[in-house]
């Protein structure tokens, strides 16, 4: 197949050197032409993904007409805030005979969309049969290094998921299908808002239980919201929600889990995101969880005080205890 992988941080990086030990035909897009420049020369993406070697039959290009047109397979491995403005700037195609896969894990700021719907929103003329999701605990610095991972690929239409499921799957990347969209979609996106509070955890020094204690009322928290939303709960128990919720709480790779632990270790916001050069989606998503638990009337204590702390400068210590001392409530 002819895939275009937009997007050339760890992840896009990532996805594009597995599907082209897969066989398929690969352009990786990067939108600062310098850059592109670089890794087309050195075959290295030494700011993302260090130490790992780009095959030279990667094509990389900063053209986006030239990247997009005439594929199979288009993944935006571009973060959540940015996927407008990159579609915004497709040329005129005919999608018929394409599938837009999304792997960002994330949910727009101001309008609340997840990407599947941004993608509707922008392009109303796809088909909803050519939209799909590849989403769960699956950071790029082990699979690029192949170890053995699982992920979920989701579209309301099967065939589409079998499709996504077929071109990605090999010996050391294992992919289920799912016709949950919305769930795939959610769990992957909301389970950042709770790595962000597993961070702060473990920057304000409290121990394995809080931490335990977070993750598993956090995964209740998603679940409850992501079923008003549409989502069938079991998908949360799955890699694409209670998997991936894990991983991004627990590993040392997590960007949300790191940006949580500098907060709860005492420093603010904005200068943590100064410093960083990827992209924390629970940052930004957290505001819309906020807005999106009030729409749906669902009650999210965990997620709110990420929300509070992250943009109403509560403190951590304080709203940690807020926390335990709640009213009693059955499990």
């Amino acid at each position: 197949m002819k895939v275009a992988v937009l997007g050339a941080g760890s992840w896009g990086t990532t996805l594009s050197i597995l599907l082209e030990n897969n066989g398929h035909d690969v352009t990786l897009w990067e939108y600062k032409k310098d850059y592109a420049k670089y890794l087309f020369k050195h075959r290295e993406n030494k700011i993302f993904l260090p130490g790992i070697s780009i095959p030279k039959t990667i094509n990389i290009t900063y053209h986006l007409a030239e990247a997009v047109e005439n594929q199979h397979l288009i993944v935006l491995a571009v973060p959540t805030q940015f996927i407008r403005s990159v579609v915004s700037k497709f040329p005129k195609i005919n999608y018929s005979n394409t599938t837009l896969v999304s792997v960002a894990k994330g949910i727009e700021k101001d309008t609340h969309l997840t990407v599947s719907q941004i993608l509707h929103d922008e392009i109303p003329s796809i088909e909803r049969e050519n939209i799909g999701v590849l989403s769960g605990p699956s950071h790029a610095e082990e699979v690029s290094r192949r170890i053995p991972t699982a992920v979920v690929a989701a579209s309301e239409n099967q065939a589409t998921a079998e499709l996504i499921q077929a071109t990605f799957m090999n010996s050391y990347f294992r992919v289920y299908s799912s016709t949950d969209l919305t769930g795939v979609e959610l769990g992957g996106a909301l389970k950042n808002v709770i790595a962000v509070g597993a961070g702060i955890i473990d920057g304000a020094k409290f121990g394995d239980n809080t931490k335990a204690a977070i993750m598993t009322r956090g995964i209740a928290e998603i679940s409850r919201l992501g079923i008003s939303m549409g989502a069938n709960p079991l998908t949360f128990s799955g890699l694409s929600g209670m998997g991936d919720l894990i991983v991004t709480c627990m590993s040392r790779h997590s960007r949300n889990r790191y940006v949580g632990e500098q907060i709860g270790a005492g420093n603010k916001l904005k200068d943590i995101l100064k410093k960083m050069e990827m992209v924390a989606e629970g940052v930004e998503t957290s505001k819309s969880v906020f807005l999106l638990a009030e729409k749906y009337h669902v009650d999210v204590p965990i997620s709110k005080a990420v929300y509070q702390i992250l943009f109403e400068d509560k403190d951590p210590i304080k709203i940690t205890y807020d926390l335990m001392t709640r009213e009693m409530k059955p499990e």
